[in-house]
């Protein structure tokens, strides 16, 4: 993920998007075209609509685009009970600053990776680790909604998960083992494979009966 982000190049090898070397890219105009929510998300100790809107600054000044990016996230309800709703302060190192836990804030994460109206690339890293089982299957049923719009306009959304429930969605799933690719294909085909994919599936799936 931050491969792709331009955090870091390749030590070996290259990335490329439709067949040109991603290096080639100016790094702020390939940022400016994609949304990213990480596993290890920033805690941003600001007003709120700011925590949320850094996500695409040109439009953080917008209540109701962050408003809106709130609602996707399904981070409505931490805003709605915030005393001054979007623009209360958070952090309590701050005077009057509120403390939120580990799920509200990552919840204001993922409204943060979903302010951008039209990116190229949506990267979610294991984005719900925080969250209960209910809540992250309400977002990943928003996430498959927005990332068919997203087709419209050329748009791909990669998802990295340890919860086999919530990729079955996908296009197309790649196993990884041991850094390498082990399998790739689509939930159907993966499970007629009977490979490494079915097996702990059928693991995860019993768990939750």
């Amino acid at each position: 993920m931050k491969l792709l982000s331009r955090f870091y190049g390749p030590d070996q090898g290259r990335i490329t998007v439709d067949g040109i070397d991603l290096r080639s890219f100016d790094v702020d105009g390939w940022r400016g075209r994609m949304s990213a929510g990480y596993q290890d998300f920033c805690r941003f100790e600001l007003l709120a609509r700011e925590t949320v809107g850094v996500g695409d600054l040109g439009r953080m000044a917008q209540p109701g685009v962050v408003e809106d990016a709130a609602a996707r996230a399904g981070a409505g309800e931490v805003v709605a009970a915030l005393p001054r709703v979007l623009e209360t302060q958070l952090g309590t190192a701050w005077e009057g600053g509120v403390e939120l836990s580990g799920g509200q804030w990552q919840k204001l994460a993922l409204a943060r990776a979903l302010m951008r109206e039209t990116p190229l690339l949506v990267v979610f890293d294991e984005p719900t680790a925080s969250l209960d089982a209910q809540a992250e299957h309400a977002l990943f049923e928003r996430f498959a909604q927005g990332a068919r719009s997203g087709a419209r306009w050329g748009a791909v959304t990669l998802l990295v998960s340890h919860r086999f429930s919530t990729v079955r969605m996908a296009d197309l799933i790649v196993v990884l083992e041991g850094g390498r690719v082990l399998e790739r294909g689509s939930h159907a085909e993966l499970m007629a494979g009977n490979g490494l994919y079915a097996e702990l599936y059928a693991l995860q799936g019993r768990a939750y009966r």
